[in-house]
This record gives structure tokens, sequence and C-alpha cells, in this order.
């Protein structure tokens, strides 16, 4: 049994069937997705077609090692087309830095939370269908302010 100083990513129970909940612990290492993430979601995928996903980078996520980046890279490129949605919750300023940064090039609804609003994220993340072709997109009151309003 894994330690909770280990990294890892955790599975979270209760949510519908076609999202994929992950915490992450420590520093991400590459065999997280190889063991982990990556068998989870290709599940998901066989069971439900496309999957949102929600990420929770709580106070315990120290970051990613060099393999580990690439992996979450090379995840998201090669199954970007089975995501219908995806919900980050985390603090942790690089992270969210990048979540804005490459979340309109992402071809489904991503959506931004503090850990303030998990229960926020869980609900986004349950209650959004795909019933329509969607484009990229950043769910509106999580956008990225304008220069203007960083004044």
């Amino acid at each position: 049994m894994m330690s909770k100083e280990e990294p890892h990513f955790e599975v979270l129970d209760g949510y519908p069937a076609d999202v994929l909940a992950i915490a992450a612990h420590g520093r991400i290492c590459r065999a997280d997705y190889e063991d982990v993430l990556i068998p989870e979601f290709e599940k998901k995928v066989r069971n439900e077609g496309k999957v949102k996903m929600l990420f929770l980078f709580g106070k315990g996520f120290s970051g990613y090692s060099v393999g580990a980046a690439w992996d979450d890279a090379k995840f998201g490129l090669l199954h970007l087309p089975e995501m219908a949605g995806l919900a980050i919750v985390s603090d942790v300023d690089w992270l969210r830095l990048g979540v804005k940064t490459f979340a309109p090039l992402i071809a489904c609804p991503v959506a931004l939370f503090h850990i303030s609003e998990l229960e926020e994220a869980k609900q986004w993340i349950a209650e959004w269908h795909d019933d329509e072709e969607r484009g990229p997109e950043v769910a509106a009151d999580h956008k990225l302010p304008t220069l203007e309003d960083m004044g």
C-alpha cells in the first residue's frame, strides 16, 4: 500500500460514470501516468466513449518529474479527441497559468477552479453534457484577465 507521502495519482469516487476524477499527490512521475492515469482513462473511454476529467492538485501536490511532464503533454495530444470536458482544481500559481495559457488550444471546454471551489468544479464537470459540437474554449467566468483587468 502506498503511503500518503509517495507521489501518485488517486482515482476519486463518487462521480458520474463518464467522469474520471484524479487527485495528484506529491511529485508526479512517469509511472503515475503509465500505471494509473492512462489505464483508467482508456477504461473509461471503452465504457463511456468521450470522457470528462477533473484533476485536483491540492496542498500535497509538489510538481512533475521531467518524464511525467512529457507524459502529460503526450497524453493530452493523443487523447484530446476522447475528452468531453476538463476541470482543473488548484491554487498552484504556475499550474493555473499553464492551464490559462493552453486552454484555448484544447478542443473541449476547460474550466479552472481554486481549491475553495471544488464543489463548483464537481458540479460543472458532472452536469456538463456533450450535446453539441464545440471548439476550444475556457469557461467565461474562469478566463485569464485582460491586461486592462490586471492593473
